[in-house]
């Protein structure tokens, strides 16, 4: 199950308590003070793991706690650390303090860690504060308590070209013909309820990864049909893919959607808004697809955008595009 937004509960361990003890050996009258120190809580540590893509298991564990710091012990004994609590999270994650909405980190590298809650400081032993004027000191310091937090975590898919649209506009066939990617596909709108990746292995080598983002509407920006939770995706990715549906003309205006998804972009984050993208028309398998793609062509022409024609069932127009793809990511596409 994809799991892309959770909410957890973290709490940093208590620091241990500092130990009253006096040295009582025969012979060694008076030894003095011998109480350890506690030791320090354990700190509440995340870190990207590569091997995960999801958020689900912290979902069925949204109570987090680091161990406790060992209390000090006679002899100058100290307590043992707790142990720190390690989160794994999916590279992409945004942490954020659940009722500010401060951002506190964004995790995007496997490997990458954030000391996001310190343990408490153990307390010191009476050993510590034995002076000349108080050899036989009767009391130690009690252990810091933890910080405790809640934290929301959001996971931003990394991928390279995100496709976007109305719902049903073929997305899902699209990245099912250019890579290994599978997701549900059925002729009714909002199949896709959950971002998919795809990697697709171009010439000499190369790949991109693509994000097939689930359908978008109008109001999508105030989250209308889950929009806060699809847009989000698109918010890494270097190029996007407009995916259009000629095929309900003239029931449905596909200029207009053209202008209300872009709309919608510009809503949400003027830099997405920005991002370079390429218009794709597909389903031109279909004899009315072509006729149509004649009278919308002026509108694009006139804006100077290029249209890219394809087909995801016959693949009709896909090389080029993948061309088309290249030379936006890379600079040029390669032929050799």
């Amino acid at each position: 199950m994809f799991i892309d937004e959770v909410k957890i509960s973290v709490q940093s361990g208590h620091g241990g308590a500092g130990c009253v003890s006096f040295r009582r050996e025969k012979y060694i009258p008076r030894g003095g003070p011998d109480g350890g120190d506690g030791g320090k809580g354990g700190d509440v540590v995340v870190e990207v793991c590569g091997s995960i893509s999801t958020l689900l298991d912290l979902r069925q564990r949204p109570h987090l706690k680091a161990g406790r710091g060992g209390h000090g012990m006679g002899k100058d004994r100290h307590g043992a650390g707790g142990k720190n609590l390690r989160i794994p999270v999916p590279p992409g994650t945004v942490i954020k303090d659940a009722e500010t909405g401060e951002i506190l980190a964004d995790l995007t590298e496997p490997g990458e860690s954030v000391v996001l809650l310190k343990g408490g400081r153990g307390g010191q032993g009476n050993a510590r504060f034995a002076t000349s004027t108080n050899k036989a000191p009767k009391f130690a310091q009690p252990g810091e308590p933890g910080e405790e937090r809640t934290l929301k975590l959001e996971l931003k898919l990394l991928a390279d070209v995100g496709l976007f649209g109305f719902p049903s506009v073929g997305k899902s066939s699209f990245i099912t013909r250019i890579s290994a990617a599978r997701p549900k596909i059925a002729d009714y709108p909002f199949t896709t309820l959950t971002p998919h990746l795809g990697v697709v292995l171009y010439k000499n080598y190369r790949s991109f990864v693509v994000a097939d983002i689930p359908g978008l509407i109008e109001g999508a920006h105030q989250g209308a049909g889950l929009g806060h939770r699809f847009l989000k995706h698109v918010e890494r990715t270097r190029l996007l893919l407009h995916i259009l549906d000629l095929s309900w003309m003239p029931e449905r205006d596909p200029i207009r959607e053209y202008e209300a998804l872009n709309r919608e972009l510009r809503l949400f984050d003027e830099e997405l808004a920005r991002k370079p993208q390429i218009v794709v028309v597909n389903k031109i398998d279909l004899p009315h697809v072509r006729d149509n793609l004649l009278s919308v062509a002026p509108y694009f022409e006139k804006s100077g955008i290029r249209i890219h024609p394809v087909s995801s069932v016959t693949g009709e127009g896909v090389p080029d595009l993948l061309d088309a793809i290249a030379e936006r990511l890379w600079g040029a596409h390669e032929d050799r």
